[in-house]
């Protein structure tokens, strides 16, 4: 069975941090390309960073440059978001994803992912 686990999430100041994980079990994560996504309440789930199989990051929302940083550990098939300086605007429930498709390009639309995880919340809050 195909799953992917997120964890991390929490209440943290507003310029504290957070580490997101997302373990996948019944699939490799360094073949498949792995995004994470986050939902505001009464907003459309948006792309924050993505990962291809391949190791290249690219950067999905220009709000968390230099703030967010995406990374893999092939030997624990987890996918994790390091989340550093976070801000009010960045509240909301956090979800990973991946692509079936093998060695496939990252992307900012929830469209092409195809296994998603059930989200961790995120809070920001002093």
């Amino acid at each position: 069975q195909l799953e992917l686990v997120e964890s991390g999430g929490g209440l943290v100041q507003p310029g504290g941090s957070l580490r997101l994980s997302c373990a996948a079990s019944g699939f490799t994560l360094d073949y498949h390309t792995t995004g994470w996504f986050r939902q505001a309440p009464g907003k459309e789930r948006e792309g924050v960073s993505c990962i291809s199989s391949k190791g290249g990051i690219t950067n999905l929302a220009d709000s968390v440059k230099g703030r967010f940083t995406i990374s893999r550990d092939n030997a624990k098939n987890t996918v994790y978001l390091q989340m550093n300086s976070l801000k009010p605007e960045d509240p909301g429930v956090y979800y990973c994803a991946a692509r079936a498709r093998l060695y496939s390009a990252c992307s900012a639309y929830v469209g092409p992912y195809d296994y998603w995880g059930q989200g961790t919340q995120v809070t920001v809050s002093s």
